[in-house]
């Protein structure tokens, strides 16, 4: 990688992300602290939803199976092997026995009947995990180290869930002694224990010395650091002089001005992931006037110069977006690159024939005495307010206003299941393209689009029940070229996490997601 490149591997198509290696042996021991970007508002990967809490929970919890990018396939986990039923509606998990949690309580089916059950009791209010679940119906137990999980009908992403950190494997021993409280007192069966954790301040991991049992991804067979400490840094501005001072040796989400900076001195490199999932793109309200008109929704797609606030923006370390998914998501169909070149002309024609005029002169175009105003609301995070300025600034060369308003992520939940905005943004990894389900299925949490097409939502419930490979890209493909067809988003970006990294750091590698470092492979080299 040269100085000024970025290394941007798209984890569907190729193998681990591997560090840089500075010169010197690394050495086994030692502490890493690593510098996360938001503080969630809750930790448990069973209840809460952030992509921050992976980060550090994937080294305290195994998985049943993982996902291998470099092959595309799953490998065991604390699962030895499994065997699908005929009709896809049972899945059968023979579990290694030499697994115990950190608070010694064996693993065992017992204990996955136990973490699945909590997952899907609606008692939980499970924000992430219980959907990934799908139509999960129970759990049997046919002997000490077999579990039976039963489907009400063919769910293909399960495999891609179960690898997942939000549906790890809990110590249930633990999980009953502290009731409400166990957020702050995680057990897994991970390289890591989980040691403390203070919220908005610090979370502290220990090497777990039992551990013998990880995946055949992990290079090595126990954890090589001694301990990892975890630290909030929220404010851009500070991440990167923490990493230059030394109080951090690993920090994600680096601003891109911040990474250009970084690649010309020598004691720090820029690793670049891109996650696979959607992209960052503005939901379009179907059901709010104007953008119930299709002209209009159209018209702001060839209004948005996307290449230029990916440039703006971002500084080129991102490519500019084209659909719902991201070029390195399995499924993605190229063909959406054809849609809704940047065309001003041709945005203001589709305005012009929607009946939107500046009938007055004063530089916005109206109908009927009712302006061009659109409610964009914005999250803090990801750079929506930056993006959202240039988007009202390019829209308003076309006469089109916007109302800008910040709120939080609940706020934003609220706002749009009550329809009240006109755009709203989001972004979201996943390896499975089942995430489009998420958005643009009529009843979808985050169908933000108020998008209500029964054809769209045959094509996402039979993508997710297809185990043919073959039959979900054509479905997806579908899926991908509607979206677009009617306008219901403005694609962006390709999100890419510009994580600076320490040279004395070595062996930091990320998992199929591109969100979450497989920490037991890190050394520290003694300065």
């Amino acid at each position: 990688m040269t100085k000024r490149s970025y290394a941007i591997l798209f984890l569907s198509l190729v193998s681990l992300l591997v560090s840089q290696s500075g010169c010197g042996a690394p050495a086994a021991g030692g502490r890493l602290v690593y510098g996360l970007t938001l503080s969630p508002s809750g930790i448990d990967p069973h209840i809460n939803a952030s992509s921050e809490l992976g980060i550090p929970l994937t080294s305290v919890y195994d998985t049943l199976v993982y996902y291998d990018p470099a092959t595309q396939n799953f490998v065991p986990g604390l699962a030895k092997r499994w065997e699908v039923s005929d009709g896809a509606l049972v899945y059968t998990f023979y579990l290694r026995q030499d697994v115990t949690f950190h608070d010694d309580t064996p693993f065992n089916a017992e204990a996955v009947r136990f973490n699945l059950e909590r997952i899907t009791s609606p008692d939980l209010a499970s924000q992430k995990a219980r959907f990934m679940l799908g139509p999960y119906e129970r759990t049997e137990v046919v002997d000490e180290y077999t579990a039976r999980i039963y489907l009400s009908e063919p769910f293909a992403p399960l495999l891609d869930a179960l690898s997942q950190v939000y549906l790890g494997m809990a110590s249930p021993a633990a999980v009953e002694k502290w009731g409400d409280e166990y957020q702050l007192h995680q057990v897994g069966t991970g390289p890591f224990t989980f040691a403390e954790y203070v919220p908005g301040d610090r979370l502290l991991l220990r090497r777990n010395p039992d551990y013998d049992w990880g995946p055949s991804l992990y290079e090595h067979d126990a954890a090589q650091v001694d301990e990892i400490e975890f630290r909030f840094f929220t404010d851009p501005a500070t991440r990167s002089p923490a990493l230059e001072t030394g109080e951090a040796d690993v920090m994600g989400e680096i601003p891109p001005q911040d990474a250009a900076r970084l690649e010309t001195n020598d004691d720090f490199r820029v690793e670049a992931v891109a996650p696979p999932g959607v992209p960052l793109m503005f939901l379009l309200n179907t059901t709010r006037a104007p953008l119930d008109d299709i002209s209009v929704r159209q018209a702001l797609l060839y209004a948005t110069d996307r290449s230029a606030i990916a440039s703006a923006v971002f500084h080129d370390t991102s490519p500019a977006a084209y659909g719902p998914l991201t070029a390195g998501t399995l499924g993605y169909d190229p063909a959406v690159q054809g849609y809704y070149a940047h065309d001003p002309a041709r945005a203001a024609a589709l305005l012009e024939e929607a009946g939107w005029t500046d009938s007055d002169g004063d530089g916005l175009r109206d109908r009927e005495g009712e302006p061009l105003m659109l409610d964009l609301y914005l999250m803090g995070w990801g750079y929506m307010p930056e993006v959202g300025q240039l988007l009202a600034a390019q829209w308003m060369e076309l006469g089109i206003g916007v109302n800008s308003q910040i709120v939080s992520y609940p706020e934003a939940l609220e706002v749009g299941g009550e329809g009240r905005h006109h755009l709203m943004p989001f972004s979201l990894s996943s390896s499975d393209p089942d995430l489009l389900r998420k958005f643009f299925h009529s009843q979808a949490t985050f169908n933000w689009a108020k998008v209500n097409d029964p054809e769209l939502d045959a094509w996402l419930e039979e993508a997710a029940r297809a185990s043919d490979h073959t039959q979900r890209a054509v479905l997806y493909s579908s899926v991908q070229q509607r979206v677009m067809e009617q306008a219901l988003i403005i694609p962006i970006r390709d999100y890419v996490n510009l994580n600076g990294v320490s040279n004395h750091v070595e062996g930091l590698r990320f998992d199929g997601r591109g969100w979450f470092p497989w920490l037991i492979d890190v050394t520290v080299k003694a300065q």
